[in-house]
């Protein structure tokens, strides 16, 4: 038995239909050639098999079986194939890999193919492509996650970020500069990034696809020109102009019409329900670059998981659109106190109307969501179950809008981030939907299946014509039976409807019964089929009619019920504008609920955002830590912060010392994540705070390297306080831990002191900057709007105690050794430690030393080593102290200091 192809002998092969292969064979060829860097789902019966180097592939990733089919070239066919109905299991797995999947389908039924000839394939077609930025199913995505697929274009100087996510239709565009990509990407946590191939080159843009992460697509360049990607646009929206979307930029023109190009190739024709391009600049969003983001764990952890995020501690949404929208509003929080004070009115509404709150937390839940299961059915993968949703998702609506009607108090009107929602829900205002609705509402069964061809979603009483083929197809032999005695009647003769698989249905009876219905004026309506021996087979047009209708009774219920269901799809496009914006609505009521439930959980309290530089927080706690602690049956020690860029309501630059574990690295981290908070229109864990908006946000914490670029710890740390020297404007916000602590000591302090100069003197921006470097004490006397804070600690009984409590003032020590004790460092290597401490203390210039100290290793063994009693203890051993005069006292005393070595 010849060995399956090699990968060599496969690439080298030429799959030319004519050299030998099948006709199924060159089908297959025919679609891998369509998508020769995509694996290949090609539908036979109930599998999708997969051929030759993508059987390979797929069967390490999956570590499915890899068999042979037919030959090739002289060569056995490698394959692989996955079960249809468990695909969505293994084209997750295969998307995490990495892998891209062209899913060529059955486009007949193999009974139609038969009619063209006994040898006739079944048609096939490449339906979708799959790919991390477009998937659209429940089982493949996160529920409570978004799932972007962006695109970035550069036009001169200029540079944009265009985003889709698929399953809900949100479409949107940032224009920004090279430089800023990184930051945009971060925010946005894109599942695939499409790419012109030129920008490759570019080392700013290969940075912030690396720090953006994702599933990167290089795309042709020409796809990215201006005038392909607005007709490409054009098309797309079904538009003759772009007028309407706003003075967009070449750059965003290209970025969005690369997304319309990915998304004609990938969904085969087939396109979402999208919302015009919501446009967005540099100017509306606060600026968090990658670094800050990853270590601020905004969205999640630096492990990757959720837990532990900011996200997670306050997320108190009860839908998984509410869920999704509140980390896009913390992902890129706002810079116009117009727009937070809005987002903070309903935050406040909630707070204060807590039964209101509740009740509309108990109607979310029914909620579903709309505009995922819009897009399924948009892109023809949705099934019964979606519409269901959209069913329930209105009536949901409905009831909102009358729980607020029946609790209406004209005194307290709502404000109007809630009012502005319950109009999109309201159906009353909204014709197209509330019909909708009662379409759904009748027509839809109770029991739902995932799949139209499943059939039984129709309501009875819909369709007539259903109803009947159901009757038929359920209920045949009592429809035989009431015609077999209405003939019977009719005709005056006994007789019975039989059924055979030859002649079907028919009307038997006796020869001699058979004579009335041979001769006028039965014989008008019995037709003589067959004569037995002892028996005559008659037909009638109304039995030959039955029995074809009872034959095809199920096709016939269920392609009505299909037909149905297209229908009902179609309406559903129909009315896609009104049903995104009830189910944006929906996530704005849940965002603004939620966060009222956590604020009131944890005594959160309404921030004051303006324009100023100020930044006081007072009795501030970090939302994550506290909540750690707290499930720990621990108190939080809250602490107040106050800055001002303008060094008029405080310092600039705070100085923050104290030991390690006392809890500066917390104390910074709680001040930013209070700036995201604020500025994402969410209350705040502190007893107040004043801010004035941030516009950008840098935080330098926490040690790392990047060795795939050649970047050590400390290197890395210098690229990033590079990006922040130079980025920095009076607005920012910046938190820096333990500069230059990588190097020399005396390289480090010089760089620390040098940066905490040029972040007061050149960028003039709100900042803290924690050090072990006391020396920085003294910049609180040399620069005017320097001030130095201390996180508390204490030593009681040789041990320390940190109290997590900021004060003014440097700290007096690190306490490094105690924290090492702590820590469990080994007792000898702690006393070594202190003895080495005391004398760096003690001798002034103590650095040059150092040489003058005993080896660590003789140290050790001195510890370590048992010995016998020395003679200076010998000595005292045989001391009468009680009978010694006072000079016996003191001559003892002169041999003993003899005896020492």
């Amino acid at each position: 038995m010849n060995a399956p192809a090699s990968p060599a002998q496969i690439s080298s092969a030429t799959p030319d239909p004519a050299a030998g292969a099948s006709p199924v064979m060159a089908q297959f060829f025919e679609a891998k050639a369509r998508q020769p860097d995509a694996l290949v789902f090609f539908r036979m019966g109930d599998f999708y098999e997969l051929f030759f180097e993508d059987a390979q592939k797929a069967a390490a990733a999956l570590g499915i079986t890899l068999t042979a089919r037919g030959q090739f070239n002289g060569q056995p066919i490698p394959m692989a194939g996955v079960p249809v109905h468990a695909a969505e299991a293994y084209l997750s797995k295969l998307i995490r890999c990495g892998f891209k999947v062209a899913v060529c389908e059955q486009m007949e039924d193999p009974a139609e193919a038969k009619k063209r000839g006994s040898k006739s394939v079944v048609r096939r077609d490449v339906v979708r492509i799959v790919t991390p930025g477009t998937l659209t199913e429940d089982g493949l995505l996160d529920a409570r996650g978004a799932n972007r697929l962006a695109a970035i274009a550069v036009r001169g100087g200029a540079a944009a970020v265009a985003s889709v996510e698929i399953s809900t239709g949100e479409v949107e565009c940032l224009g920004t500069s090279v430089g800023g990509l990184a930051s945009a990407l971060a925010a946005l946590g894109p599942s695939e990034v499409l790419v012109p191939d030129r920008l490759f080159s570019d080392e700013t843009v290969g940075a912030a696809l690396k720090a953006a992460g994702g599933f990167v697509q290089p795309l042709p360049s020409a796809l990215a020109e201006p005038s392909a990607s607005e007709a490409r646009l054009k098309r797309l929206y079904g538009v003759d102009t772009l007028d309407g979307f706003g003075q967009l930029s070449g750059a965003e023109v290209s970025a969005l019409g690369l997304i319309a190009a990915h998304l004609e190739t990938t969904q085969a024709g087939k396109l979402p329900a999208l919302s015009p391009p919501r446009r967005a600049g540099e100017a509306d969003v606060m600026a968090i670059d990658p670094a800050t983001r990853a270590s601020l764990e905004i969205e999640k952890t630096l492990s990757g998981g959720r837990d532990g995020s900011l996200l997670a501690a306050i997320d108190r949404t009860v839908t998984a659109p509410g869920a999704r929208l509140l980390a896009a509003r913390l992902a890129r929080p706002l810079l116009d106190p117009a727009a937070i004070d809005a987002r903070l009115d309903a935050v406040a509404w909630f707070c204060e109307h807590r039964a209101q709150r509740q009740r509309l937390r108990e109607q979310l839940k029914g909620l579903g969501d709309m505009a995922r299961a819009l897009s399924r059915l948009a892109l023809g993968r949705g099934g019964p179950r979606d519409l269901g949703t959209l069913r329930d998702g209105l009536q949901a609506s409905e009831a909102i809008v009358g729980l607020f009607a029946s609790t209406h108090d004209p005194l307290v009107e709502p404000p109007a981030e809630i009012a502005s929602a319950l109009a999109a829900l309201n159906l009353d205002l909204h014709a197209d939907l509330l019909a909708y609705r009662d379409l759904l509402a009748s027509g839809l069964g109770a029991e739902l299946p995932a799949q139209a061809r499943d059939g039984g979603y129709v309501a009875e009483g819909v369709r007539p014509e259903l109803d009947g083929a159901r009757a038929l197809r359920d209920d045949s032999r009592r429809v035989v039976a009431q015609l077999e005695a209405r003939l019977a009647a009719d005709s005056g003769v006994a007789l019975k409807i039989r059924h055979n698989a030859v002649l079907g249905y028919f009307v038997e009876c006796t020869a001699k019964a058979a004579e009335p219905m041979m001769a006028p004026p039965l014989n008008a309506t019995f037709i003589h089929r067959q004569t037995l021996a002892n028996q005559v087979r008659f037909t009638t047009v109304e039995l030959a009619e039955l029995d074809a209708k009872i034959a095809q009774a199920a096709e016939r219920a269920l392609a009505i019920e299909i037909e149905t269901f297209e229908a009902w799809r179609a309406a559903a496009i129909q009315v896609a504008a009104g049903l995104q914006a009830a189910a944006e609505a929906a996530a704005r009521l849940d965002v603004a609920a939620g966060l009222a439930e956590w604020a009131e959980d944890v005594g959160a309290s309404r921030p004051v955002v303006d324009r100023s530089t100020a930044f006081e927080a007072e009795q501030a706690r970090h939302p994550v830590v506290e909540a750690a602690v707290r499930r720990a049956g621990d108190a939080y020690t809250p602490n107040d912060c106050r800055l001002d860029g303008a060094g008029a309501a405080g310092p600039r630059l705070a100085i923050v010392t104290g030991p390690n574990m006392a809890g500066k690295s917390t104390f910074l981290r709680q001040n930013a994540l209070l700036a995201i908070l604020a500025q994402s229109g969410c209350f705040v864990p502190a007893k107040a705070l004043r801010l004035g908006v941030v516009d950008r946000l840098f935080s330098r914490v926490g040690a790392g390297d990047d060795l795939a670029r050649g970047r050590s710890t400390f290197m890395l740390e210098m690229v990033e306080t590079a990006a922040i020297l130079t980025q920095a404007t009076p607005r920012s916000l910046v938190i820096l831990d333990e500069i230059g602590r990588g190097t020399a000591t005396y390289d480090g302090l010089a760089i620390a002191w040098a940066c905490a100069e040029a972040l007061h003197e050149t960028n003039r921006c709100r900042g803290l900057f924690a050090t072990h470097y006391h020396e920085l004490a003294v910049l609180e006397d040399r620069l005017a709007f320097v001030a130095n804070l201390s996180l508390k600690a204490k030593e009681w009984n040789g041990d320390l105690i940190f109290l997590h409590e900021a004060g003014p003032g440097p700290a007096d020590r690190s306490y490094g050794v105690q924290v090492a004790k702590l820590a469990g460092v080994p007792p000898q290597v702690v006393a070594r430690a202190k003895d080495v401490l005391e004398r760096l203390e003690r001798e002034a210039g103590a650095p040059a030393h150092l040489e003058d100290l005993p080896l660590f290793a003789a140290a050790m063994a001195s510890v370590e080593e048992p010995r016998g009693p020395s003679p200076v203890e010998d000595a005292l051993k045989a001391l009468d102290l009680d009978g010694m005069s006072p000079r016996e006292a003191m001559d003892a005393l002169y041999r003993l200091k003899g005896l020492l070595p």
